[in-house]
């Protein structure tokens, strides 16, 4: 199963592909286009990824390293 920390460096570098913001459905399609495969190689994984990448945005919220909820546009997450 990819870790946690894994999501992390994922929904980060999909922000950062999107200039340092992004949809939810943005952040979404990044992970799933490029990182599919690794999606897949665990079923637990493949059924709670799309939890698992939000649960990352809400820890990289509280290191600093995304702008708050209550900051950001409603349905837009961005870097800090």
């Amino acid at each position: 199963m990819a870790s946690r920390e894994t999501f992390e460096k994922w929904v980060t570098e999909a922000l950062e592909e999107h200039n340092g913001k992004a949809t939810i459905l943005e952040v979404s399609k990044f992970i799933w286009t490029n990182y599919e495969k690794e999606l897949r190689k665990d079923e637990e994984t493949f059924y709670k990824w799309q939890y698992i990448f939000r649960w990352a945005a809400k820890v990289l919220r509280e290191k600093g390293i995304m702008k708050a909820a209550n900051i950001s546009p409603k349905g837009i997450w961005e870097l800090a």
